[in-house]
């Protein structure tokens, strides 16, 4: 049986608390684009056709007046991530406005997804390579327990305008066997660090993180939808305004009950993304130096 061609996935519901705006949509070069238009050129040579971009519905006019110009070889669905989209018997705490989570936007764009799928942020730079190697996984690779993450080296995807949240990883071999969802990572001579109940965690160079870019096999969902509850009722009473239903996190605890395998794609290219307003000058200088190196050149632009 025929396996359906990946959907890419592009998470953008995110607030952008610490950038102080609709981050995903702020130009990144002169030409009016956005750093999901390169993703999505970067998915398109890799293979991929059909999108799924997760937004929160007050901004799906903003985004539709972008991507559906800029990326007309791509089809793009949206999903909306609301608080509402609970499971039966939950309801959403008086004045929470967060969205919940990363592994939450998945569970609002289901029933887009029918088939295997990569999931990426919509404020970050992964790479080509990036692309191609989950596309070559969902491809020739995927199975319902069988999963895969891009990889980053710890030291290739800091901030300098901050600290940042990673999910730091355990490998053996190339297979996962370890993700945690880290806070406030700073870089430091040789590495970078976190404390943790008043200790300095050290990650040498070369630790392999998490950037949010997986690629699930669409039995995935099931997981997802089926783990909601338990995680609400666990964690809402806790902490009701910010508790988030992340994708590392359960990532990380199927791992720990041996119900999955994340294979582990090796990636050297440093990360781009727009954490901090300051990051904006870092990133347009690196687009414009790949575009000056002949990248990206025949990407569509908006002016």
């Amino acid at each position: 049986m025929m396996k359906n061609k990946p959907v890419l996935v592009i998470m953008a519901a995110g607030m952008g608390s610490r950038y102080g705006g609709l981050k995903q949509i702020a130009p990144v070069n002169d030409a009016g684009n956005i750093i999901i238009d390169y993703s999505l050129y970067d998915a398109h040579r890799a293979g991929f056709r059909d999108v799924v971009c997760i937004i929160n519905p007050k901004n799906e006019a903003e985004f539709k007046a972008h991507l559906d110009v800029t990326n007309p070889g791509m089809n793009i669905h949206y999903a909306h991530q609301e608080l509402t989209n609970l499971p039966p018997g939950f309801a959403i705490p008086p004045g929470r406005e967060k969205p919940w989570g990363t592994a939450h936007a998945i569970l609002s764009a289901k029933d887009l997804i029918n088939g295997p799928f990569a999931v990426i942020n919509a404020d970050d730079f992964y790479g080509a390579s990036a692309y191609a190697a989950v596309y070559d996984f969902l491809t020739n690779k995927a199975a319902p327990t069988r999963h895969a993450m891009v990889g980053y080296r710890i030291e290739n995807t800091l901030s300098e305008s901050g600290t940042v949240a990673r999910g730091v990883c355990t490998a053996n071999g190339n297979m996962l066997s370890k993700i945690r969802e880290t806070m406030e990572i700073r870089p430091a001579d040789g590495g970078a660090a976190f404390d943790d109940n008043g200790q300095t965690i050290f990650l040498p160079n070369g630790t392999p993180v998490s950037m949010n870019m997986w690629g699930f096999d669409g039995d995935f969902l099931v997981e997802i939808e089926n783990r909601f509850a338990s995680f609400l009722e666990e964690n809402v009473p806790k902490n009701p305004m910010k508790c988030e239903y992340l994708l590392p996190s359960l990532v990380g605890e199927l791992l720990e009950q041996g119900k999955l395998t994340v294979e582990i794609l090796p990636s050297a290219d440093k990360w781009h993304g727009v954490t901090y307003a300051e990051d904006m000058a870092g990133v347009r200088a690196a687009l414009a130096q790949m575009k000056q190196n002949g990248d990206y050149k025949g990407m569509p632009g908006r002016a």
